[in-house]
């Protein structure tokens, strides 16, 4: 059982820049997936970013070339260094970790979750 303890998020002006960390109870290093998801006042939750054992990356197009995972394996840390922030960026943001080789943006193999974090956004 591995559990997902998150920090960061805030409020911040459109533009602006925040970091997100997610830490994890144990080695997600080898044979692991994990990802960011946020979910918005009424939407559905969307994945925006993974990566794999590899470190190989995949972004939602809302946010390709402004947010930036990555994952300091020594630390057993998760972040999400997020950039040019929009209001449309506003919503509760959660790091999931999963067993699998393929990382995709859906919540399916996405069996642990972190507690979730308001990021705000205001313009």
């Amino acid at each position: 059982q591995v559990q997902l303890v998150q920090s960061g998020g805030g409020s911040v002006q459109a533009g602006g820049s925040l970091r997100l960390s997610c830490g994890a109870s144990e080695s997600t290093a080898v044979g692991y997936c994990v990802a960011w998801f946020r979910q918005a006042p009424g939407k559905e939750r969307e994945g925006i970013a993974s990566v794999d054992s590899d470190g190989q990356e995949r972004y939602a197009d809302s946010v390709n070339g402004r947010f930036t995972i990555s994952k300091d394996n020594a630390r057993n840390t998760l972040y999400l260094q997020m950039n040019s922030l929009k209001p449309e960026d506003t919503a509760m943001y959660y790091c999931a970790a999963g067993r699998g080789v393929w990382c995709p943006l859906r919540e399916i193999i996405y069996r642990y979750w972190g507690q979730g974090t308001q990021v705000t956004v205001s313009s």
